[in-house]
């Protein structure tokens, strides 16, 4: 069953029970099947392929201007969604312009190649329509003509909702256990996102299948961990919890078992099969025990991932293909998974039924789980699948946008996103290079729900100035419950259009940026990001991640590549959040002047239960590890740094020669609860 909350802020995603309450606006759906009239057809209607509505499909003439036309009726003037149903067995996209009411409203609108006749995708617009009778047509701008057109899908009579709750993972507490000493066995448990504030927390051991025994003499308030001193390690112990809400005592989680005799290790281990080299582990719950399982990649070739169950059971094992053999990390194969900083795999629950799927980024040979393999003629066409978590079979596809085909197959790195508010979406970050120059950028979103993905949205970079970089965030920078798509110099609002660029204020690639609510005397939230060869000689930059105003910049003399950068709360004797870099470790909202520490690379680590980070591998000494160190206050005036006020070109910066190796950094699933926006993966 899957569980469904109110959530004010989208910063992160959490795990927990709660309640669903419904969007209030209203609006209605009206179905206009290209096969019944007033619709018209420059062509035939046809039914010789499969998987259409209604009695038959639009298959027009093979000509520029060949056309579909359907006549709809809005009950007042206003916004509304169309859905367009096609299929494209071709292997090229077949654009189309749409009119209403005779005027074009989208010139050559992509209608990409869904891999088969009988495989139906969706491209979704929206349109401003009359009161009354209302025509929308799709006139083909090449000569082969359109897809087959199925129908449209109209919705009117409702203004865009605020959501009020989104779709959450029904999660357990996920006990583990750990030996820790000759003695000691550390026990951890998951917070969940809607557990109330003053929430406590019982312990209980089992030892060797007798009664269970409570530890704790008081409700445990201060964290989610206990350190057991009085076990006997030489057997079998069994830890479970149960929540204290109001003083009463809820029902117990689910049991851990530390075996008897156990290592002092700080790990749980899992048993693999053999294979090669792990990479990237991604974690959902594939069976909706409210544990999370595991999916694995092998570093072979041909690449594979694995499925296991949270306790090491294997379950299936897909090969992804020969076109995963070259795993060049800049313009590798079709299928090429995890090489640079790609993954083109992520899991999670994307149509809300309890069990987490698998989406890929595949293409020509692929074999899923059940031994049924993906085929198409043209090896440069990739699709979107999403598996069968507990199987690996293959549920639905959809085409990967075709515009840069030219110049080969795209990388990906994927991410989920509630960009409705409500429901989670696949977000896909991909590229390939023009030559051996510049790269082309292309940003979508799908939705699956359960019987087809569709694609919501695409974004083309195109020559925008829109600098991107080796993370992609998706987060709620501006409250209103829906979440963006962020890169370090751009973020793409729910709907897949532009909400700002940081290229205009002179922000250009660079390799680490994060937002998180830094700083907590000012509203909202904040970046920060760093720079790679800024020719204004800009290190670093904080900056307003609702609106992109830069707060404050770091600039030194010279050109330099400040290669990481990380922020989190370190020091409890500064207000909210410090920034740390290879250019120093500063407080991230304006104070005096600094005063002189270490450089320090990247890195955070949780400890004792909190929120407070302490830095890691700042220097080689544990006392400055371990967060001792004060931060350098981020001065408000002084040489190198400043307030907003510079300008850049509003145009794309030129091409520049990129290093051979693209730094390492998947976006990675947002799953477990962290004080800060996780990334996405």
């Amino acid at each position: 069953m899957k569980r469904l909350a109110t959530i004010a802020s989208a910063a992160i995603l959490l795990s927990g029970a709660g309640v669903f309450v419904a969007l209030t606006a209203s609006a209605a759906t009206t179905r206009y099947e290209a096969e019944t009239a007033p619709a018209t057809c420059d062509g035939a209607i046809a039914a010789n392929h499969s998987g259409y509505s209604g009695t038959g499909f639009c298959d027009t003439n093979a000509a520029v201007g060949a056309a579909t036309q359907f006549t709809v009726t809005a009950p007042s003037a206003g916004s509304a969604t169309v859905d367009i149903r096609y299929a494209n067995g071709g292997t090229a996209g077949r654009p189309a312009d749409v009119s209403v009411n005779g005027t074009v409203v989208q010139s050559a609108f992509a209608f990409d190649a869904t891999g088969a006749w009988n495989a139906w995708a969706t491209r979704t617009l929206t349109v401003t329509l009359n009161a009354g009778s209302n025509t929308i047509r799709l006139a083909a701008t090449t000569a082969s003509g359109l897809g087959n057109v199925d129908y449209v899908d109209v919705t009117t009579g409702g203004t865009t909702p605020t959501p009020t709750g989104r779709v959450l993972e029904n999660l357990g507490r996920g006990v583990v256990a750990v030996r820790t000493g000759t003695s000691s066995v550390l026990v951890s448990w998951r917070l969940l996102g809607l557990d109330p504030a003053g929430i406590g927390f019982n312990v209980y051991r089992s030892t060797a299948g007798a009664a269970e025994v409570k530890l704790n003499s008081a409700v445990l308030t201060g964290g989610t961990n206990y350190v057991d001193t009085t076990a006997n390690l030489a057997q079998s112990n069994a830890y479970r919890v149960r929540p204290v809400i109001g003083g009463v005592e809820q029902a117990a989680s689910g049991a851990f078992t530390l075996t008897a005799n156990h290592a002092t290790e700080p790990v749980v281990r899992l048993p693999l099969r053999a294979g090669g080299p792990v990479k990237f582990v991604w974690v959902g719950d594939l069976d909706g025990d409210g544990e999370y399982d595991f999916v694995l990649d092998r570093q072979t070739s041909p690449q594979t991932i694995e499925a296991y169950r949270s306790n090491g059971q294997f379950l299936w094992s897909v090969n992804m293909g020969p076109n995963s053999t070259n795993q060049d990390n800049i313009e590798g194969g079709s299928s090429t998974i995890d090489v640079g900083h790609n993954d083109g795999v992520t899991v999670y629950d994307f149509d809300n039924d309890g069990l987490a799927e698998v989406a890929l980024r595949i293409a020509n040979g692929v074999v899923f789980g059940n031994g049924t393999t993906f085929t198409n003629s043209n090896n440069n066409l990739q699709f979107i699948a999403i598996l069968n978590g507990q199987t690996g079979a293959l549920r639905a596809t959809a085409p990967v946008p075709t515009d840069y085909l030219a110049d080969g197959p795209l990388y990906a790195r994927f991410g989920v996103g509630y960009l409705d508010g409500v429901n989670p979406s696949l977000v896909a970050f991909m590229k390939n290079r023009i030559g051996t120059g510049d790269f082309n950028l292309v940003m979508a979103a799908w939705r699956f729900t359960g019987g087809a993905v569709t694609q919501q949205w695409k974004w083309l970079r195109g020559s925008q100035n829109a600098p991107d970089g080796h993370n992609t965030r998706i987060i709620d920078v501006d409250g209103d419950g829906r979440d963006e798509v962020a890169e370090i110099g751009f973020v793409l609002n729910g709907n897949g259009t532009l909400k700002y660029s940081l290229g205009p204020q002179g922000i250009i690639h660079g390799d680490r940026f994060h937002i998180a609510k830094m700083d907590p005397n000012r509203a909202g939230l904040q970046g920060y990001g760093v720079q790679q060869d800024n020719p204004s000689g800009l290190r670093e930059y904080y900056y307003d991640a609702g609106t992109g105003a830069i707060i404050w910049r770091h600039v030194e003399a010279g050109v330099g590549d400040v290669g990481r950068g990380m922020a989190g709360d370190i020091d409890p004797r500064f207000p909210g959040m410090e920034v740390w870099s290879f250019s120093g470790l500063y407080n991230a909202p304006p104070t005096s002047s600094p005063s002189r520490t270490p450089r320090c690379a990247p890195g955070r680590t949780w400890a004792c239960g909190g929120t407070a980070t302490p830095q890691w591998n700042c220097s080689t000494t544990a006392k400055s590890r371990s967060g001792t160190r004060p931060p350098r206050p981020r001065p408000a005036a002084s040489p190198g740094w400043s307030a907003p006020g510079t300008t850049a070109p509003s145009t794309r910066p030129a091409a520049r020669t990129r290093r051979s190796t693209a730094t390492s950094s998947a976006t990675g699933a947002k799953k477990s609860y962290t004080p800060t926006p996780a990334t996405t993966s």
